[in-house]
């Protein structure tokens, strides 16, 4: 919409009633293409939002100003930012301006549209909410997303090797790899075949790379590996792609959604072929920055020998990748 382009990605904080006589609650309102979204401020979990076309401003001229999705819908918005408001009342002249008159031409339009509206709720709206979800989802939401994942995959896996001096191996292999966000590394028994990962930034690890591999530096590159692959595709996708639109819809106005809609997740996880592995020199990037040796883990995929021509620390890491200590607590994590 053109009389959006000078507000696009507005925000403002303002005074949301929810219904009549309900206690006003503290709000950022934000403009979107097609949409205000009211969020949370402390949390910046979307509450819920409004159709731009619906939005009716309910004292014109006067300020602060206060705006309702509709007249009869008993919520109240009270706005008292200039911008913000003046945005609003720039989109509501334009659709004014943009209303059908009637004419000869009306089945005509009304059938274009008709057909326009349903190609929009068909190919385009599904895949606009999945894209726009995944972009204002914060970190919490994406944690609860990734409990969910874990939990209906390991129906498939079992639970998760648990061993507490596995976990504290576990937390410090995360910390030495990743030290300004470290990962939740998780490693299953059963079913998973190669490492893999999930939203809420969890890295899977299967039981058997763990138990066979010969040393920290294979089992660091696979981590990196897969963190890289990670930032290829937000796997906030594939689970929004797995509940639906319905829910997805849901998730986006409440921050949460039932239990039951991840459901039959890890079935598709594991049937899913992993996304591509990033280039070499990413990689090596990777491995640089974690001071890791990229030579065991080029050896063990066979797969582009740059890796180990191009290793960074090929005569090894400048500090070890775990104590000796660390390593045996780690690879006995499903001794529990």
């Amino acid at each position: 919409m053109t009389a959006l382009k000078k507000y696009q990605r507005l925000e403002a904080s303002a005074l949301w009633r929810e219904a009549p006589g309900a206690r006003a609650r503290d709000v950022i309102v934000g403009l979107r293409e097609a949409t205000i979204v009211l969020s949370d401020p402390r949390s910046e979990a979307p509450l819920t939002q409004w159709s731009l076309p619906a939005i009716e401003r309910l004292n014109p001229g006067e300020m602060p100003a206060h705006f309702a999705p509709g007249r009869d819908s008993g919520e109240d918005l009270e706005l008292d930012d200039a911008e913000m408001v003046a945005a609003l009342n720039t989109v509501h002249r334009a659709l004014e301006r943009r209303k059908p008159r009637p004419g000869r031409l009306r089945g005509i339009i009304v059938a274009a549209v008709a057909l326009a509206v349903v190609g929009v709720l068909v190919f385009w709206l599904p895949g606009k909410v999945k894209t726009y979800t995944a972009d204002v989802l914060p970190a919490p939401t994406r944690a609860d997303l990734g409990e969910m994942a874990l939990a209906d995959l390991a129906r498939l896996t079992g639970q998760p090797c648990k061993s507490v001096p596995g976990r504290r191996a576990a937390q410090t292999l995360a910390e030495r790899l990743f030290p300004g966000t470290p990962p939740r590394i998780e490693v299953l028994r059963e079913g998973l075949t190669a490492p893999g990962h999930l939203v809420g930034n969890i890295l899977l690890l299967p039981a058997a790379l763990v138990e066979s591999a010969d040393g920290p530096d294979l089992i660091a590159g696979h981590l990196l590996a897969e963190a890289q692959r990670a930032r290829l595709v937000d796997p906030v996708s594939q689970m929004l792609g797995h509940i639906g639109l319905g829910a997805t819809l849901t998730l986006l106005t409440t921050g949460t959604i039932p239990p039951e809609a991840a459901k039959g997740f890890g079935e598709v996880f594991l049937a899913t072929p992993a996304a591509a592995m990033p280039g070499a020199d990413a990689l090596i990037e990777a491995f640089r920055t974690a001071q890791v040796s990229a030579t065991s883990y080029g050896a063990a995929i066979k797969g582009d020998p740059a890796l180990i021509e191009n290793d960074p620390y090929p005569l090894g890491p400048p500090l070890p990748v775990l104590s000796d200590e660390n390593w045996l607590e780690f690879q006995a994590i499903c001794s529990d």
